[in-house]
C-alpha cells in the first residue's frame, strides 16, 4: 500500500462527499489533508467498513434496550452516521440535532438578498458555516469580496466572516448537496394579472430536490399562500422515493426583515416555524433557537403561511384607511389628517397609528394582498374588504400625481412647461430598497405630463425605469431653483428641510416632512 505524492491522483470531489457522509468527517476537516494522506485513509476504507457493521450491531442490539435516547447525544457525527447507515434505532434527526447542537452542521442559504443576506450573516455569527446561492453573478463576486450592498448588514460586518470563511457564495446550485440544512430565501412576485408566481420557488425546489439527500432540512422564507410548502414544495421534494419526516425535513418560517430598521433585526424579531411534521418542527425549532432570541412554533405549515399574511394585510389594511381619510380630508378642505392622526394617537387603548403617503412599497405589503385573494378564490371566498384596500393603496401614487399637477395650477403654472423634483425613491425613510416604491409610479406618471422630471435620492444613485438609467441629481441651490414643484416622496433624515423650503417655490409633501405650516407648501391630507 505505497503511493508516491508525484503519481497521487486527485479524488473527485463528489467521491469526496460522499466519503464524509459515510465516516463522519467535515469537509473542512477533509480539505485539511494532503492527497497522499488521503488515499491511504480511503485504503483503509475495508477496516472502517468492518468497525462501522460492528458498531452498529451493537447499537441494534443493545442501543434501544439499555441506552436512553438522550445519551445518544454524547456520541460524535462519525459514529451517529456509521449507525445510521446499519441500524434501524437511530433516526436522521438525531444526527442532524446533533450537527446543530455542536453547529456542525452546514447551512445553505439560496437568495442572498434583503432577506437572505442578514440571515446568513447572523447564523454565520453564530459559529455556522454558510453556503450562499444567487444567481446574479455580481451579487455573488461582492459577497465573496465582503462587499455588501444590502442595508441591514455593512461591509465591515459581511468582511470578517469572509475572511475566516464562514460565508461563501456561489451560483453553483450543485454545491447545495453540501448542506445539512437548505433557506430558500427568493421572491414571490405576481405576473401582470395579479396572480403569484412562484416560479422562483419552484426553481429553487427542483435545485435543491436535484441534490437532496438523506437527513437534510429544507426550509422556505419566501411569503406566499397557504398551502404552498405542502402542495408546491413538499411534492417535488418526494420526488425522490422518501418520507419526510423520516428521510428528509420541511418547514415554513416567515421572514420578518423590516429594511433599515435599527431596533428590531433578526436576532430579536420572534419568528414563527411550522413544520410539516412534528419531527420538521422540533428540528427547525432547535436550529432557530441557535440564532434568534423567542421562536414561536404552530401546527402546520399553512399556520405560519397565513400569519405572514395576516401581518401584511394588516398594514395594508390600514394603511389604506388612513389614505382614504386623507383623500377626504382634502375633499373637505379644512381639515388636516396629521393632526387628526395625532390626536387619535393620545387614546392609550384601542388605536394604532398609521399615516398615509404616496403609495405602498416593498416586497410585501403592496404583494401580499393577491396571494391571499388569489388563494380564497379556490374556496369560493372573495376578500372584498382585503382586495379594496390593495385598490386604495395603489391609486395613491396617481392621486399624489394628481395633486401635483393641481397644485402647479393653482400657482399659475402651466403643468405642460413645469419642471418637477422629486425628492426620495426608495420606498420607505432611510434606506436604497427600490422593491415596488410608489415613487417610480409617481415618476412614470408625471413624466407625460409636465416638461421634465428629475430626481435626487441620497440612498439611491441611479434607478431603471422603462429601460432607462435615470441618475440622481444634486441637492444644491442652483438645481432647486430650476423647478416649478418639489415634490417630497420619501422622508429621508439626511434631508435638510429648511434649506429646501428656503430655496423651492412650491413643496408637495407627501410625508408630512415639515411640521411648519407654510404657504409654499402643500401636504398630503391638507388644504
Amino acid at each position: 500500500m505505497e503511493f508516491q505524492s508525484q503519481n497521487a491522483k486527485r479524488i473527485p470531489d463528489d467521491q469526496r462527499h460522499s466519503w464524509c457522509l459515510e465516516f463522519g468527517v467535515s469537509q473542512q476537516g477533509m480539505e485539511m489533508f494532503s492527497e497522499v494522506a488521503l488515499q491511504y485513509f480511503f485504503a483503509l476504507r475495508p477496516t472502517l467498513y468492518a468497525l462501522r457493521f460492528t458498531l452498529g450491531l451493537v447499537l441494534t442490539a443493545f442501543g434501544s434496550r439499555f441506552v436512553p435516547r438522550l445519551a445518544y447525544s454524547a456520541f460524535p457525527p462519525c459514529f451517529l452516521r456509521i449507525s445510521m447507515y446499519t441500524s434501524g434505532n437511530l433516526e436522521w434527526s438525531m444526527m442532524l440535532e446533533k450537527l446543530i447542537k455542536t453547529k456542525k452542521a452546514v447551512v445553505g442559504i439560496i437568495g442572498l438578498g434583503y432577506v437572505g443576506l442578514p440571515l446568513a450573516a447572523e447564523i454565520a455569527r453564530k459559529g455556522y458555516r454558510v453556503i450562499g446561492f444567487d444567481i446574479d453573478k455580481q451579487r455573488v463576486r461582492e459577497v465573496n469580496a465582503g462587499i455588501s450592498k444590502i442595508g441591514d448588514v455593512t461591509t465591515s460586518e459581511l468582511k470578517p466572516l469572509i475572511r475566516k470563511k464562514r460565508i461563501q457564495a456561489t451560483v453553483n446550485l450543485g454545491q447545495l448537496k453540501k448542506c445539512d440544512i437548505i433557506l430558500i430565501c427568493v421572491p414571490t412576485p405576481i405576473d401582470e394579472n395579479k396572480e403569484p408566481d412562484l416560479k422562483p420557488v419552484i426553481e429553487s425546489t427542483r435545485a435543491v430536490q436535484r441534490t437532496l439527500r438523506k437527513g437534510q432540512l429544507v426550509i422556505l422564507k419566501s411569503t406566499t399562500y397557504p398551502e404552498t410548502t405542502e402542495r408546491v414544495i413538499l411534492p417535488i421534494l418526494k420526488e425522490t422515493g422518501w418520507r419526510e419526516g423520516k428521510d428528509f425535513y420541511v418547514a415554513f418560517c416567515p421572514e420578518r426583515i423590516d429594511p433599515g430598521n435599527k431596533r428590531f433585526g433578526v436576532v430579536n424579531t420572534p419568528t414563527v416555524i411550522g413544520g410539516v411534521t412534528k419531527t420538521c418542527t422540533r428540528l427547525t425549532t432547535m436550529f432557530y433557537r441557535t440564532f434568534i432570541d423567542h421562536v414561536h412554533p404552530v401546527s402546520s405549515p399553512r399556520a405560519a403561511e397565513l400569519t405572514k399574511l395576516l401581518e401584511n394585510t394588516f398594514r395594508n389594511v390600514n394603511i389604506a384607511l388612513v389614505n382614504e381619510f386623507a383623500q377626504l380630508c382634502e375633499r373637505m378642505g379644512d381639515i388636516d389628517i396629521w393632526e387628526v392622526i395625532e390626536a387619535a394617537k393620545t387614546k392609550p387603548f384601542g388605536f394604532m397609528p398609521f399615516y398615509p403617503g404616496p403609495g405602498v412599497g416593498g416586497h410585501c405589503i403592496p404583494i401580499d394582498p393577491y396571494y391571499l385573494s388569489w388563494k380564497a378564490r379556490e374556496y369560493d371566498f372573495h376578500t372584498v374588504f382585503i382586495e379594496l384596500s390593495a385598490r386604495i393603496n395603489e391609486e395613491m401614487p396617481y392621486f399624489t400625481a394628481n395633486k401635483t399637477i393641481n397644485e402647479l395650477s393653482e400657482a399659475g403654472v402651466c403643468p405642460y412647461k413645469a419642471n418637477v423634483l422629486l425628492l426620495g425613491m426608495a420606498f420607505k425613510k432611510d434606506i436604497s430598497d427600490l422593491r415596488d416604491s410608489p415613487a417610480i409610479k409617481v415618476y412614470q406618471i408625471l413624466r407625460s405630463r409636465v416638461r421634465t422630471v428629475n430626481f435626487n435620492d441620497p440612498h439611491v444613485p441611479y434607478v431603471k425605469i422603462d429601460g432607462k438609467r435615470i441618475r440622481s441629481v444634486k441637492l444644491t441651490v442652483r438645481e432647486l431653483k430650476k423647478y416649478d414643484a418639489v415634490v417630497i416622496l420619501t422622508n429621508h433624515s439626511v434631508y435638510d428641510y429648511t434649506y429646501i423650503i428656503k430655496h423651492s417655490k412650491l413643496i408637495i409633501d407627501t410625508r408630512n416632512a415639515i411640521i411648519r405650516k407654510l404657504k409654499k407648501v402643500k401636504k398630503l391630507g391638507a388644504r
